[in-house]
Formats: structure tokens, sequence, C-alpha cells
């Protein structure tokens, strides 16, 4: 009977484009200019990314958009987001001793990229695709202050971006 060997680096190639861009706008907001630049359409995507951490869990927004007979694939990703933690105060004997705080706690999806605040994907890309082009309309929207592609080598929670 032969034996059959899996490279398992051929499961680790990267076959996607990630941009970083840098706003002071809502995500839904973004993907509507993002959708008036660029020849897409994307909407909401009802399950979003979660991240557990020790502080808690949090989801991460994701708008998606998959072209005509499933060829490229266009994800927009937040990257920043908020957990939220109950703390009761220690005992103390004042006014204030029976308060519950919450304490907010910034998470972020790609943590080396902490001034980021969203990351849009493009998979499966072929060669007639212009990325470049592509930059230079997301750097036309209004509130979009930069917009870089992201070495994607450079990742170290990679796996955060399998979804």
């Amino acid at each position: 009977m032969a034996n059959l060997k899996l490279n398992l680096g051929e499961f680790d190639a990267i076959d996607y484009h990630l941009i970083a861009i840098h706003t002071s706008l809502e995500d839904y907001r973004l993907a509507y200019f993002i959708n008036q630049k660029l020849p897409i359409n994307l909407s909401k995507c009802s399950n979003e990314i979660q991240i557990k951490i020790k502080e808690g869990e949090t989801n991460f927004s994701r708008f998606f958009y998959e072209g005509p007979e499933n060829e490229i694939s266009w994800d927009l990703i937040q990257n920043k987001n908020e957990v939220l933690q109950e703390k009761q105060k220690e005992f103390s004997q004042n006014l204030f001793s029976d308060i519950k705080m919450d304490v907010a706690t910034k998470v972020f999806l790609l943590p080396e990229f902490k001034k980021v605040d969203y990351f849009f994907k493009i998979e499966n890309t072929d060669d007639t695709l212009n990325l470049n082009e592509i930059k230079t309309l997301l750097n036309t929207i209004n509130k979009v202050s930069a917009v870089y592609s992201v070495e994607t080598t450079k990742i170290k929670s990679k796996n955060n971006l399998i979804f």
C-alpha cells in the first residue's frame, strides 16, 4: 500500500494582498465609499471575526464581496476593537464602595499593526489586478489619511486572517 505525504508548506502559501487603511470613518461608511470607488459591492458579513484573549472576547466587523464566478474575494476588516470587563471596586468603607466599573481594553486583530484602523484583504487575485490603482482610488476617499500595502511576510499573527 502506497504512503501519501502532505507537504504543509503548500497550506502556508499566501495567496492574498493586504492593504492597510488609516481613517476616522466608521466601518459601514468606509465600505460605502469603497463601493463607490471600486466596482465591488461590499456588504456586512453576519459572521464577524471572533478573537478570544485573556481579558475576554471580542468581534471584529467584516464586510465581504465575492466577484462573479467566485474569482476574487474582497474583505474589509476592522483592526481595532475594545473588550469590556466589569470590575468590582475593592472593599473600602466609603460612599462608593459598591461601585462596579466597566474597564475597556483595546484589542487588535493584527497586534503588530496597532495604528492601522482597517485592513482590505484581496484574495485569489490574478495578474490583471492593479494594486497601485486600487490604493490610489482608496486614497481619494475623504477622511482616509493613509493607504499602503502590508508586506505579508512581516505579519506575525497570520492565523487571525484565516476566516
